[in-house]
């Protein structure tokens, strides 16, 4: 018998602690949770640098896991929750750490993914599964937990706060004039095999100074692979053409920068989707993930899109036939986007976008914070 799902939940629980990317397509579900039940209450329990990005969001009550405590701090978590009891908790990680954290929640359902879509046997943990759905996007896959509560309303939603603290932050780097925005870098995880070439983006560089007038602002993490990425990039250029803000920013920082940008160049990394979360134009670069399942929604026709290639020359199948998702970890497959894929696609959005023609009613105002 299935578990029934409340018609009017006054407390509702969402279990998503990363990636900032994910987090970043999660939000325009607890978006529409909130228009169908405005006076409900939502708990986000959260990662640490997620929450630092998210941090401010309206209506939303956040919970932080921080990952490096693991046991201890699911402990603390629980003690901390002790005397909350959910109505529905929407389960919509599928790591076992999730689910390990999940079972020192009360709630009176527990919502996950259908076993297609579910990894680590997440279903085992939850009451109710969504309804199968094949090849979805990773935004939509999140949205189907709100249309499977009896959500109407799925328009897409952000309201991003960005203080203006931040602002003032991404203003000193870049000043007033106009620039792209490159991050050059995935998170470095083992055999994610998702960062393009130096000389590539360094021919990307160029091309918008010399074409467009439009300095390049780099941005990232402080690591060492980061640090070392960005100094190629800069050394292949004229050192007019680039800011280096390479581990320079906060994430409020980075999302202000993003927010200013004329347009943002990055592999399926966070960036590309607080990029889409803004609404600021995106070209995304892949070759070794899907991009129907995880390119930055809004702007999925601007993507650089090398996935199939490299499907059939490094798994040697096709990408109709593969699993849903699954990723080509081969060292070599982002080589196969060129210079000129990503120059034509920028030049396409360039053309296509302008500054006056983005909408302010993503960004949500400091007050409002």
């Amino acid at each position: 018998m299935k578990h029934p799902l409340p018609a009017r939940p006054a407390h509702i629980g969402v279990l998503r602690l990363s990636a900032l990317g994910d987090v970043c397509n999660l939000v325009p579900t607890v978006r529409a949770l909130q228009r169908q039940w405005p006076e409900a209450r939502i708990t986000w329990i959260i990662g640490k640098g997620e929450h630092s990005l998210l941090t401010g969001l309206s209506g939303v009550e956040f919970i932080v896991y921080d990952k490096s405590t693991g046991l201890k701090g699911m402990r603390a978590l629980w003690r901390e929750l002790a005397d909350t009891r959910f109505d529905v908790l929407l389960h919509m990680q599928q790591a076992l750490r999730a689910s390990v954290l999940s079972l020192g929640l009360k709630a009176d359902v527990r919502v996950g993914f259908d076993p297609a879509r579910a990894k680590d046997r997440q279903y085992w943990f939850t009451h109710r599964q969504l309804a199968p759905r094949d090849r979805a996007h990773v935004l939509e896959s999140f949205m189907d937990f709100a249309r499977l509560m009896g959500v109407e309303d799925d328009s897409l939603e952000w309201r991003l706060p960005i203080p203006e603290a931040a602002y003032q932050e991404a203003r000193e780097l870049t000043g007033e004039a106009g620039y792209v925005l490159i991050s050059p870098c995935a998170n470095p995880r083992l055999r994610n095999f998702r960062n393009w070439s130096a000389e590539g983006y360094a021919a990307v560089v160029e091309h918008a100074w010399t074409q467009y007038g439009l300095k390049t602002v780099m941005t990232g993490g402080g690591s060492t692979q980061e640090r070392e990425m960005g100094s190629r990039i800069q050394g292949l250029c004229q050192s007019d053409a680039v800011i280096d803000a390479i581990g320079g920013t906060s994430l409020k920082g980075l999302l202000a920068l993003i927010d200013r940008a004329r347009a943002v160049i990055a592999p399926d990394s966070g960036p590309v989707h607080m990029a889409n979360a803004l609404n600021t134009p995106v070209v995304g670069l892949f070759a070794t993930t899907n991009p129907d399942r995880a390119a930055p929604y809004l702007w999925r026709d601007y993507v650089v899109n090398r996935y199939p290639d490299a499907v059939r020359q490094f798994l040697h199948e096709d990408a109709d036939t593969i699993t849903w998702g699954q990723r080509v970890r081969h060292p070599d497959a982002m080589s196969l986007i060129s210079a000129d894929d990503v120059i034509a696609q920028l030049d396409r959005l360039l053309a296509d976008t302008s500054a006056s023609s983005r909408s302010d009613l993503d960004r949500e105002s400091p007050d409002e914070a």
